[in-house]
């Protein structure tokens, strides 16, 4: 079971760096994983630094997830 929660983290990591790269990177892919566009109903570029500030949180908590595991 620690495998998988493991694996789990580290999608969780990525998605945070994904996230922090929709801040600064206009890329099809990369614009549909945006979760301002996913929650506020009108995203506009004064609400892509949700997209930073969601990313440094989920990307911050997965890596000390991984160091406090050991």
């Amino acid at each position: 079971m620690q495998n998988i929660n493991t694996i789990v983290t580290v999608v969780g990591i990525i998605y945070g760096f994904v996230l922090i790269l929709a801040t600064f990177v206009r890329i099809k892919f990369i614009e549909a994983m945006r979760i301002d566009a996913l929650v506020i109903p009108q995203p506009t570029e004064s609400t892509r630094p949700v997209n930073l500030i969601a990313g440094l949180v989920i990307a911050g908590y997965g890596i000390y997830s991984l160091i406090g595991a050991r």
